[in-house]
Formats: C-alpha cells, sequence, structure tokens
C-alpha cells in the first residue's frame, strides 16, 4: 500500500451518513497523484469506494486508498432556484427495474398540462431561473410534447430526458423533427457498451433502439447527452461504455455515470433523503418534489400542487436555512443530467 498524503477518518460512517460529502471535500483539496486513505469507516465503504473512483476517474490504490485522477471530482450542485424540473408525464413504454418514478406502460399517465408548464415556466423565469429540464416517464409519450416543449422555449432552452426509443416513426418523429436543434438537448440514457447490462435492467432489445434512437438524434443535428445508471457490482462497465462514446464522437462533457439511487423501483443503491440532498424543484402535475430522484418519495414532496413554484422553492429555502443553523454538512448532490 502506498503511504497517504492525507487521512480521512471515516468515525463509523458511510457513504449514506455523511463520508461521500466529507470524501469529496477531502479530495478537492488534494493534489492530482496524491492519494487518501479512509480509516475507520463502515464495513461497506470498501465497495462504495471502488465505485465512486470508476465513476469518478480517480485511482483505487489499495483497499481504502484514493489517488487523485486528473478529472474533477464533482460539480458544483444547482442553486436553489436556478433549475426547474418538469415531469411532462409518468408512462413509459419501458418498466425499469430501478426506476425512481415507478414508470411503467402500466403507470398512470398524470399528463403534465401545456399550461401548467407555460405558467411554471414563465414564473420561474421572471424570478431569476436559467435551467429547465423535462422528463419523465417518457416524454415522447406525452400527447401535447410539442406544445409543451414550446410553452418551455418560449423562455429558456431545454434538455428532454428520454430512452430514445419512440421518437423513431409517426408522430412523434414528427415532433422530433420540428423541435429547435438550437435551443433542444436529448439526454437519453444507455448504460453500458453493449447489451447485457443495459437490458438486464430495461427489458431484451433496449439496448438496440436506444442505439437507433442516439443515432437518429445525432444524423437530425441534436446535441446528444449519453446518461448511464450503474451500480457498483457493474462500475467496471464505466470505462467500456466511455470508450465507446469517445470513439463515436460524443465528448466526455456530454456523458453522464450515475449510480442508482435507491428510490421507486429500486431495491438497492445510493439512500438519497431530504436531508442529504441539495434540492432541485421537481414540478410534476400533482405537486412538487425536493428533488426528481424522489418523485415517490412522500417525505420528498415539498407542495401538494404544481404552482406557485415559487410557494414550494421558500419552503425549500427555509429548510436549507434551518438545516444551516444546525450545522448541518451532510448534504450532497445527485446528479440526474
Amino acid at each position: 500500500m502506498a503511504e497517504p498524503d492525507v487521512v480521512l477518518e471515516a468515525e463509523g460512517t458511510d457513504f449514506g451518513s455523511g463520508l461521500l460529502v466529507r470524501l469529496h471535500e477531502a479530495m478537492e483539496r488534494l493534489e492530482a497523484e496524491e492519494v487518501l486513505e479512509v480509516r475507520g469507516g463502515d464495513r461497506s465503504v470498501a465497495e462504495d469506494l471502488e465505485a465512486w473512483c470508476v465513476l469518478t476517474g480517480n485511482a483505487l490504490v489499495g483497499p481504502l486508498q484514493v489517488r487523485k485522477g486528473e478529472v474533477e471530482i464533482e460539480p458544483e450542485p444547482p442553486k436553489l432556484g436556478s433549475r426547474l424540473w418538469l415531469y411532462s408525464n409518468f408512462s413509459c413504454n419501458l418498466a425499469c427495474d430501478y426506476c425512481c418514478a415507478e414508470s411503467s406502460p402500466h403507470a398512470s399517465a398524470r399528463l403534465l398540462p401545456v399550461e401548467t408548464a407555460r405558467d411554471a415556466v414563465a414564473e420561474f423565469t421572471a424570478d431569476g431561473g436559467t435551467e429547465v429540464l423535462v422528463t419523465g416517464g417518457e416524454p415522447f409519450l406525452h400527447p401535447e410534447l410539442g406544445e409543451l416543449l414550446d410553452a418551455v422555449l418560449e423562455r429558456r432552452p431545454v434538455t428532454v430526458l428520454t430512452n430514445g426509443m419512440v421518437f423513431g416513426r409517426g408522430s412523434r418523429r414528427r415532433t422530433l423533427e420540428a423541435l429547435d436543434r438550437d435551443r433542444v438537448t436529448l439526454q437519453i440514457s444507455l448504460d453500458s457498451a453493449a447489451p447485457e447490462l443495459h437490458d438486464r435492467h430495461r427489458g431484451a432489445g433496449a439496448y438496440a433502439r436506444a442505439r437507433e434512437g442516439i443515432g437518429l438524434a445525432r444524423s437530425l443535428g441534436f446535441r446528444v447527452r449519453v446518461a448511464a445508471t450503474v451500480d457498483a457490482a457493474d462500475a467496471e462497465e464505466v470505462g467500456a461504455l466511455r470508450e465507446l462514446l469517445e470513439t463515436e464522437g460524443i465528448g466526455v462533457e456530454d456523458q453522464l455515470i450515475r449510480r442508482i439511487a435507491r428510490q421507486g423501483f429500486a431495491a438497492s443503491g445510493v439512500v438519497l433523503t431530504r436531508d442529504d440532498l441539495y434540492p432541485e424543484p421537481a414540478l410534476a402535475v400533482d405537486g412538487v418534489w425536493w428533488h426528481p430522484v424522489g418523485i415517490t418519495d412522500p417525505d420528498l414532496r415539498v407542495t401538494d400542487s404544481p404552482l406557485p413554484v415559487g410557494a414550494a422553492i421558500e419552503a425549500m429555502d427555509r429548510a436549507l436555512r434551518q438545516a444551516a443553523e444546525r450545522q448541518d454538512r451532510t448534504r450532497k448532490a445527485f446528479r440526474c443530467t
């Protein structure tokens, strides 16, 4: 084992109880190639640390030792009020076994009305909001997705999260082709460089159709971001996926690798609660939630109505200030885009 430059005393904590935040803070203070060693952590720390190194580009050089790589550890979480998520619907052509939204072909659609989206984005941008993202479910199953996106585009560019499988033909293809290439980014899910892992979670044939969707979107001139959801046991898949994406001309800035969150259908993954998540308001037809990953969690529901958005953001701000008064340092970011 290497002689560490810094020792981080975990004091019995793990990644779900504050250690992850302390690890990020400690690594940010290191220079490239310096080594950090974690001591005194919960038994789960070794496994989580190995997966974390793969996901962040750092090197595991001993059972609990990390050598800092050249990559950025984690971007700053978005300032509260700068980012707004819109859940366009909850119906989906897939039933992924880790879906935080519990979406499936049998889920209630819970369609977000176009006018609600328009009013929410108008209020959000008037208060200084800058980034809008549309997710689901599968947004391209919303029968008025084109109109909904137009309502957003009146105010801001938009990123649409999609599985890339249903917009290849018919009316959905026409919706896709009508979108503004300069103001719409498509974030498409692809979990692995080969079908086995992706199809294990999402269903047979999903990988091939996602690859087709990525190719179609790029051929039409859209900026495409690729997002992979990978659990600790499959962290070795990340390197092959990154190599594939780089070979196909999708740069690192358009690659997102994230862990499974233990929400919705997921039986395992990172435990995320209101007490350790930076808030990113997620608006659905029936309320606003603390973060898009917690859209099925009653404890993360902030308001019972989608409007006004400002009421939910004010409630989140109050909660953050109260936590700061308690000197709460356990909150962490969980990237969805």
